[in-house]
């Protein structure tokens, strides 16, 4: 990898929701994986909202970089997903509130922005923030919705680009697609960019916040807003990997980062139904897309498609397991989608960042994470660095 290139990841892993939680993790979890690795980690740093208040005063700020130079930690993104309890705790559908149509999502970006910028690596010219991909699929669709997030999110973009006219770095809001949610595949992420993002609702607005022409205000968002490409989602979503990154590319739509994750994989069998029964968590959503004679069939979640199982060629589950795992038993991982995918970014260039996020650690099988959690990250940061070479 050159050195423009980053591969962290993502300390959603570990519990923390509060400043203090935060810095105990990088004095823990993230300086004892610095020095498995040599002295140094990339990190994606997962920071809620309740952390990103705290940021806003200057001498929290101060204390956060001081941990991260004791652990020897380099941050090039947030993951500003979850904003509230994400450990411990039921999340399910809960992680993606509040959404972009709620004034409180803007609000914690701005946070997130704030401290990134504080805090980000010097040497990382486009430090992103990953994001939901607008709201969950039922509030999507609720009356206004679609305009309200694209009110939004440019918005935030204008806040983004008076940053860089200012002199500060170029900072990339990154929406990240998922099963169930409203930007669900790579198509319909596609669709809303161009109808509401790069124009539309959009577009107006941030011509109306900065006084730029529509020319300009177009080329800032495609700066500012991208995308997300997870892909654990995009396999469950039995997406082609490589036809996922072009078709983006072709948009002019920027992959900010590149999540390095993969999902369960499965032939519906007596045997594999009841193996698979194991992972159905009370923490997470794991939404299921079974490959069917007739087309794809979508399941909230894993314990719907249980009581709803039927005859399919293939199960793909939204359950993140660790990327370098290849024996499940009689279960299988996503992993073979996730190597063809990494292969085709690096060979195209269509990302410079990479950010492991295997975050169901806590609520895997106890077979599966038998390991230390450092070792088993080091491990996963090995396995990605080797696809990238």
């Amino acid at each position: 990898m050159s050195a423009a290139h980053r591969l962290g990841y993502c300390t959603n892993i570990h519990p923390g929701e509060s400043l203090a939680e935060v810095i105990a993790a990088i004095d823990g979890p993230v300086a004892r994986v610095a020095n498995k690795l040599g002295g140094r980690v990339d990190l994606g740093l997962r920071l809620g909202g309740a952390a990103a208040r705290e940021l806003r005063d200057a001498d929290a700020r101060a204390r956060l970089r001081e941990a991260l130079a004791r652990a020897s930690a380099r941050v090039f993104t947030l993951n500003g997903f979850p904003y509230g309890q994400f450990h411990g705790t039921v999340v399910k559908e809960a992680v993606y509130r509040p959404d972009w149509s709620e004034p409180a999502r803007v609000e914690y970006t701005r946070d997130l922005v704030d401290a990134l910028l504080a805090i980000a690596d010097r040497e990382v010219a486009r430090p992103s923030i990953s994001t939901v991909p607008g709201a969950f699929a039922a509030r999507a669709r609720t009356e206004g919705a679609t305009s309200a997030i694209a009110t939004n999110l440019a918005e935030v973009a204008a806040d983004l680009w008076r940053r860089c006219e200012a002199g500060e770095r170029e900072v990339v809001l990154a929406l990240e697609p998922e099963p169930c949610c409203m930007l669900e595949t790579i198509e319909e992420t596609i669709a809303f960019f161009a109808a509401h993002v790069f124009a539309g609702t959009g577009l107006a607005t941030f011509m109306q916040r900065t006084g730029t022409s529509a020319a300009q205000a177009e080329a800032a968002l495609r700066t500012h807003v991208g995308v997300c490409l997870d892909a654990c989602h995009a396999a469950v979503e039995f997406e082609d990997p490589r036809g996922c990154v072009d078709t983006l590319v072709a948009a002019g739509i920027a992959i900010a980062k590149v999540q390095v994750s993969a999902g369960l994989e499965l032939v519906p069998t007596p045997e594999s139904l009841t193996r698979v029964r194991a992972f159905a968590d009370e923490v997470y959503l794991h939404q299921v897309v079974a490959e069917t004679a007739s087309g794809l069939a979508r399941y909230l979640d894993l314990d719907h498609a249980l009581e709803h199982a039927r005859e399919a060629k293939r199960w793909r589950v939204h359950f993140h397991v660790p990327v370098f795992a290849t024996d499940l038993g009689v279960l299988a991982s996503t992993q073979p989608f996730l190597v063809e995918l990494l292969q085709h970014v690096r060979r195209t260039n269509a990302s410079a960042q990479f950010e492991v996020e295997t975050y169901t650690w806590d609520v895997l099988p106890a077979e599966h994470r038998a390991m230390p959690l450092e070792d088993a990250i080091v491990r996963e940061l090995a396995w990605t660095a080797a696809q990238l070479r």
